[in-house]
C-alpha cells in the first residue's frame, strides 16, 4: 500500500467533507463524526484545527458509554 502525496486532491475533498459532516454534526452519527475527526485530525490544514479535531474525538469517544447506558436502562424500564 501506498501513501498519497499531501499535495493531492484526495485530501482537500475529504477535509471538505469531514469539516462540513462536523459543521452539521447534529444529523450525522457518532460513527461518521468519528471518521471525520480523524480524517480532519490528519488532513486538517492548521495546527489549530487538527487539535480541535482530535478533541472533538475525544468528546465523542466519552460519551458512548453513556448513551449506551441510557439504552440498557430503558430497556429495563420497560420490562
Amino acid at each position: 500500500m501506498t501513501a498519497l502525496p499531501r499535495n493531492s486532491a484526495w485530501p482537500a475533498d475529504r477535509v471538505a467533507e469531514a469539516r462540513a459532516i462536523i459543521a452539521d454534526a447534529a444529523h450525522h452519527s457518532d460513527q461518521l463524526l468519528r471518521l471525520a475527526c480523524t480524517v480532519l485530525a490528519t488532513h486538517g490544514e492548521s495546527a489549530a484545527e487538527r487539535a480541535d479535531a482530535r478533541r472533538l474525538q475525544l468528546v465523542i469517544d466519552a460519551r458512548r458509554p453513556i448513551a449506551r447506558a441510557q439504552r440498557e436502562d430503558q430497556g429495563r424500564a420497560a420490562q
